[in-house]
């Protein structure tokens, strides 16, 4: 007769392909000075309604629009743009995990849909909304403006354009009477 019956699986004998699981607290391991902090508190701060118009039914267990919204900020912030790549990383980093707070992370199909379906139809309103927080904030001066190549109306005259290259100062009032904006 057996006195010393095993109830439960001894770990410590084959410790090279067992690893034992415990809760991973994200907040102690992220800085509190770290950029993601503050780019969750800004987003949490805005008004996504349009994001969410574009949805017919939210899944319970997914990321949400507002989180997924952070995790495309993030990834540009980053210079990962690949929908692919993004998935990588919100597997991988733990800064990816702590925006998607504690939801599995998204596969690339998701988050390619997100982008092209979702966010694309509300970017420029969006995008816009984040550049007056960041100029009421005193973050961005408003007295330059830089662009991609995109040619701007001149006040000057229907038919004149402004390039790249010609354009070194602009007052903020300009940012505000242009009809782009």
């Amino acid at each position: 007769m057996l006195l010393n019956k095993k109830l439960q699986k001894d770990y410590t004998t084959s410790s090279v392909y067992y690893q034992i699981k415990l809760p991973l607290d994200l907040e102690i391991l992220i800085p509190s000075d770290d950029l993601v902090r503050l780019l969750s508190a800004f987003v949490e701060g805005m008004e996504l309604s349009d994001i969410y118009k574009t949805y017919g039914k939210i899944k319970k267990n997914q990321a949400s629009p507002r989180q997924l919204f952070k995790i495309i900020i993030y990834a540009s912030m980053n210079r990962i743009y690949s929908s692919r790549d993004i998935e990588t990383a919100c597997r991988k980093d733990i800064n990816f995990m702590y925006l998607l707070e504690g939801k599995p992370a998204p596969d690339h199909a998701t988050i390619a849909r997100f982008i092209s379906l979702h966010f694309s139809q509300c970017s420029k309103k969006t995008l816009a909304e984040v550049t007056g927080i960041l100029y009421e904030l005193g973050e961005i001066s408003g007295k330059s403006i830089f662009i991609d190549g995109t040619k701007i109306e001149s006040a000057a005259n229907k038919y004149t354009f402004v390039w790249k290259k010609l354009l070194r100062n602009v007052s903020p009032d300009c940012l505000t009477k242009s009809k782009f904006w």
